[in-house]
C-alpha cells in the first residue's frame, strides 16, 4: 500500500513538472539523427512553481536555469515517443568557464526526460554541449545549442 501511495505521489509531482515545463516560456529546440531525435528547452528555474520544485527536489532561484533533454524515436505509427538512455553534457559561458551538468532521469508512464540545473548571469550567453545515447545504441547523439537567460 505505501509503495502504491509513494508511487501515485511521484507520478503526480513528476506530471505537474512536465506539465510546468511545456506550458512555461521556454527556449527550445530539436535535432534529428534519422532513427531519433534530441528535443531540449531552457527555461529560469523561477518559472517553476514553489510546489512543483518542491515536488522534484530542484532549486528556484534568480540565476539558475533549468535544462530538459528528451530523447524520441518514431514508433510503426509515425508517432515520436520518448525513450530511455543516458545523458551527459556541460554548459560554458562568454569566457569558456565550463561546468558540467548532472542530468537527473525522471519517468512518468513510458515518458523519460533528462533535467539538469546550472548557475549563469542575466543576459550570459550559455552553450550547451549534449550527448544523448538511447539504450542498446551505440551511436552518440551530440546537440550543441546556446541561449540567454535573463532574471524575471
Amino acid at each position: 500500500m505505501k509503495n502504491r501511495t509513494l508511487h501515485s505521489i511521484l507520478s503526480l509531482a513528476t506530471a505537474a513538472l512536465l506539465a510546468a515545463l511545456i506550458s512555461l516560456p521556454a527556449h527550445a529546440g530539436s535535432e534529428d539523427f534519422g532513427d531519433y531525435q534530441v528535443n531540449w528547452s531552457v527555461l529560469n528555474s523561477t518559472f517553476l512553481t514553489p510546489e512543483t520544485a518542491k515536488a522534484n527536489n530542484l532549486q528556484r532561484s534568480k540565476g539558475i536555469g533549468l535544462v530538459n533533454i528528451s530523447i524520441m524515436q518514431e514508433d510503426e505509427n509515425g508517432i515520436l515517443k520518448t525513450v530511455a538512455g543516458q545523458v551527459e553534457g556541460k554548459v560554458s559561458n562568454d569566457i569558456q568557464q565550463v561546468k558540467f551538468l548532472a542530468f537527473r532521469r525522471i519517468q512518468e508512464g513510458d515518458s523519460v526526460y533528462f533535467i539538469a540545473q546550472y548557475q549563469y548571469s542575466a543576459g550570459e550567453l550559455m552553450t550547451f554541449n549534449v550527448t544523448a545515447r538511447p539504450t542498446g545504441h551505440t551511436r552518440d547523439l551530440q546537440v550543441r545549442f546556446a541561449h540567454t537567460l535573463f532574471n524575471d
